[in-house]
């Protein structure tokens, strides 16, 4: 049984590389109410820190080592049902992906794995926060929690420092303000983590799950020329109200600064707004027959099926290798209740003022 997700006495930058955390923090104002939780977060990050050279030593053994294959990238906003169909495609054993535990500590993965684990087991809820799905230390996890862990370079930022959101929009999460000395940083720690990830799942083709990279499919692109994508679309009105409940329960046990509900939201509308451009403006990019757009509302309805036709419009192997375990996957699912949304009329307000791109090209409505 692990801590309350609010109740925890420190935040997942105790996992942090220290350099990135003194140039993470250069600057930054520490408000008032969170200086204890950051203090101690420091703390500990400072004496996990005397690990790392250990950790580098190790690291070189894997660095040379080329990847077998292109990753796969499932793309989408938040609450668009990227973990669902993340966690069906972990069933295929040949994918690799980042755990739990290496979002937290993605800088000690190659030493002491086992021991830290125990204690992240304890500290750690037992559910997500907004939605109850299932939390292990081993169960597949979007990476840009551990890369916010690895450099100061990424989007995850806003958590711990809410009132540079809008900036870290642009400058990491869209790439567009980013020095071009940053972004090669983030390619080549996003390939030591790929390179980590594959050694600890035995895996021999990345499986991405991270909604900020829906706005790098540039940069992505670059780095694996022949990557695979999956786009999800999600209602909309679902998209915001999830969101906002998302964000609002996650923002509050790591943030170091104060802000407020009302600023909170009105960045989520915003970097809807500019995510959903950002990809309509870079998708083009990606080769011929390595994109599957889908609304997760079809896909969720015949989950198996839709998974099925997804690995063959991507070319993609092992499906049939890993055609029990995906049934059994979803045989679990067949009672979990998901959170069930009657919208107010300022959701669908707020909505229609602001997305209604979304609304018209997916052809949603309520």
């Amino acid at each position: 049984m692990g801590l309350e997700f609010d109740k925890l006495p420190v935040n997942t930058l105790v996992g942090s590389n220290w350099k990135s955390l003194q140039i993470l923090t250069k600057g930054k104002e520490i408000d008032k109410g969170f200086k204890q939780k950051y203090y101690l977060t420091k703390s500990v990050c400072r004496l996990l820190s005397l690990l790392q050279p250990i950790e580098n030593a190790r690291y070189r053994k894997l660095q040379d080592k080329p990847l077998e294959m292109d990753p796969l990238f499932i793309l989408g906003h938040w609450r668009s049902g990227t973990t669902f169909v993340h966690n069906i495609f972990a069933c295929d054993k040949h994918f690799g992906y980042n755990t739990t535990y290496q979002t937290v500590f993605p800088n000690i993965m190659l030493f002491g794995q086992p021991l830290f684990k125990k204690t992240t087991s304890w500290l750690m809820p037992d559910k997500r926060p907004t939605d109850s799905l299932e939390l292990q230390v081993d169960l597949p996890q979007e990476e840009e929690f551990a890369l916010s862990n690895m450099i100061p370079y990424t989007y995850y930022n806003f958590w711990f420092f809410p009132k540079q959101m809008m900036e870290y929009c642009d400058r990491y999460l869209l790439f567009d303000t980013i020095p071009e000395e940053e972004r090669q940083i983030f390619k080549d720690t996003f390939l030591k983590l790929i390179k980590i990830s594959l050694w600890n799942t035995n895996g021999t083709q990345f499986l991405s799950k991270n909604p900020p990279h829906t706005g790098r499919i540039r940069t992505l692109l670059e780095m694996f020329p022949n990557a695979k994508f999956v786009y999800l679309k999600r209602n909309p009105y679902t998209v915001f109200e999830s969101t906002r409940s998302f964000f609002t329960n996650t923002i509050r046990p790591l943030r170091l600064q104060h802000t407020t509900d009302e600023e909170l939201e009105n960045n989520i509308v915003e970097v809807y707004r500019r995510l959903y451009y950002k990809y309509e403006d870079e998708k083009h990019l990606i080769p011929a027959g390595n994109l599957v757009e889908v609304k997760f509302e079809d896909f969720e309805a015949d989950a198996f099926a839709m998974t099925e036709s997804i690995y063959k419009q991507l070319d993609l192997t092992g499906f049939n290798e890993s055609r029990d375990n995906i049934e059994k996957y979803l045989g679990k699912k067949k009672g979990y209740k998901k959170n069930q949304y009657k919208y107010e009329d300022r959701t669908v307000r707020i909505v229609e003022d602001n997305w209604d791109m979304a609304l018209k090209d997916w052809g949603y409505n309520l």
